[in-house]
């Protein structure tokens, strides 16, 4: 399974850059996982909407064609981590690579969340971009762990 998450560049401390590379590294080659991060708009007078249609052009660039594509809003599903696992082995079992997306300070531009195939949260509460970040990594991960048996997760 090929998983990319994209992720508008927000400075990020090194404990969260730690954090996620940590469970990137952690998963077996028939699973690849990797964090792709677009450059934030900078704001100059522009209007949100301008910004944040701007950073979503440079998400939809660093995408994998053919990627389903899975934003994360706080209006999102609200997925349990057994469910998030099973959505992460259906889309697997259908041979699709999957891409998650991570906007930035304004949040992600409507035209793409319509582009998504499904939009989740993480948390009801509102998370800083680099815990998001870490929390997406650690749940693929977990939900991985789920998927093969691994004593990584003990529910």
């Amino acid at each position: 399974m090929k998983i990319t998450i994209v992720a508008v560049d927000l400075r990020s401390p090194a404990w969260a850059f730690t954090a996620v590379e940590d469970y990137l590294t952690r998963f077996p080659r028939d699973w690849k996982v990797e964090l792709k991060t677009v450059k934030k708009e900078p704001r100059h007078g522009q209007s949100k909407s301008d910004l944040m249609a701007a950073e979503a052009d440079r998400i939809r660039k660093a995408i994998p064609k053919g990627s389903l594509l899975v934003t994360l809003d706080e209006r999102g599903k609200d997925l349990t981590t057994v469910e998030f696992a099973k959505k992460l082995s259906a889309w697997q079992d259908s041979g699709e690579s999957v891409a998650f997306v991570i906007g930035g300070t304004d949040g992600i531009d409507p035209a793409l969340k319509q582009e998504s195939r499904m939009m989740i949260r993480l948390s009801s509460m509102t998370l800083p971009h680099a815990l998001a970040r870490v929390i997406l990594s650690e749940q693929i991960y977990r939900a991985w762990s789920i998927l093969n048996n691994h004593p990584y997760h003990r529910a």
